[in-house]
């Protein structure tokens, strides 16, 4: 499998789930999980992964996604969410890069850790991502502009209808101010939407 830094937005579901270990785990294979969950995988993992569909769903709809996305949507149109999810990413990496209590590869070393903690859980094909994930630091890398390129370019790849990411990426650093505008007023709402729907999840 020829695995390069694939894009998904894999840094906000790990930091969405709460310090929980099988609630990120669920949260971060989501999108590798196909059809009903019932007896598929232990109870916070299932949890976990309903996590990542309602964060998703309450992304979709929030005015500042929308905002952000009406700047990729002339070029990209369906998948100017996917690029949004990404660039979120980025602006999450650089506040956790400078918070004053914890540090990025702290944090991404932690996912990794537990992760791996749980590989007989993990879908066969997130497997072969983790290992990729691990070895170039993907979350990490979304703090730094070439790794955002990368990202980018492999929602490219994965994507049916999008030839070229180049003009994506001049798009964000274009309206980088812009898109950061969009991220501050969009994080506090899904940390809090989240954090009420885990609570409703665990009770």
């Amino acid at each position: 499998m020829n695995c390069t830094f694939t894009g998904m937005n894999f840094l906000a579901h790990a930091y969405l789930s709460f310090g929980h270990p099988q609630i990120l785990v669920g949260n971060v294979i989501s999108d590798f999980v196909k059809g009903a969950l019932k007896n598929r995988f232990e109870k916070d993992i299932r949890q976990g992964i309903l996590l990542h569909r309602d964060i998703d769903n309450f992304t979709d709809n929030h005015i500042s996604t929308k905002e952000a996305k009406s700047i990729f949507r002339p070029v990209y149109r369906l998948y100017s969410g996917a690029i949004v999810d990404i660039l979120y990413d980025h602006y999450l990496a650089v506040e956790l890069e400078n918070h004053a209590d914890g540090h990025l590869d702290a944090f991404a070393g932690k996912v990794y850790q537990t992760l791996e903690e749980h590989i007989p859980d993990l879908p066969p094909d997130f497997v072969m991502i983790l290992k990729y994930m691990k070895m170039q630091n993907w979350l990490g890398n979304y703090r730094h502009f070439s790794g955002m390129e990368k990202s980018l370019e492999g929602l490219g790849r994965r994507a049916l209808y999008i030839n070229d990411m180049a003009p994506a990426m001049k798009l964000f650093l274009t309206h980088y101010n812009e898109l950061s505008s969009c991220y501050a007023s969009f994080f506090p709402d899904v940390k809090q939407f989240a954090k009420q729907r885990l609570d409703q999840l665990l009770c």
